[in-house]
């Protein structure tokens, strides 16, 4: 059987994935998050006299740390398995990368297995947000610096 035979015979056979429930519960995965991120924002300001712009990093801090002992739990996986890319999508997906190939690797030791595999699936992350962050700072200098916008 060729590739071509393959393909449509499997296409046939494979049962459609329920896009429009999957789309609902991505929505309300990711906007349930989004939702406890703007209360811990608020609790921020309100608690701590943080401004708006200033709660945000101690907001993702806090997510990421959520998101990270939801993992080490097992009851981030529920969430995602639920969820799917609504909760992969915001900043608790990046923490729960970082933690879950920590917790796999536990067993090659803490420097090797912990230290070493940590970032593997993170790291590309990032390493593309700093650079893109490095290049647009790099961009908005010069244009700052020859007066083309003003900050």
């Amino acid at each position: 059987m060729d590739e071509k035979k393959y393909a449509e015979l499997e296409s046939k056979i494979s049962p459609k994935p329920p896009l429009a429930r999957n789309l609902f519960t991505a929505f309300i995965t990711g906007g349930t998050i989004c939702l406890i991120g703007q209360g811990i924002s608020v609790f921020y300001m309100t608690f701590f006299d943080f401004t708006e712009r200033t709660a945000s990093n101690p907001t993702v801090a806090t997510l990421i740390f959520i998101a990270m002992l939801l993992t080490g739990f097992g009851q981030y996986r529920k969430i995602a398995q639920f969820g799917g890319a609504g909760s992969a999508v915001p900043i608790t997906g990046f923490g729960n990368a970082v933690i879950s190939a920590a917790i796999e690797h536990r067993s090659e030791g803490y420097v090797l297995g912990v230290g070493g595999n940590m970032f593997k699936l993170a790291g590309s992350v990032i390493l593309f947000g700093v650079a893109s962050a490095f290049i647009v700072a790099l961009i908005k200098t010069i244009l700052v610096k020859f007066g083309v916008v003003s900050w």
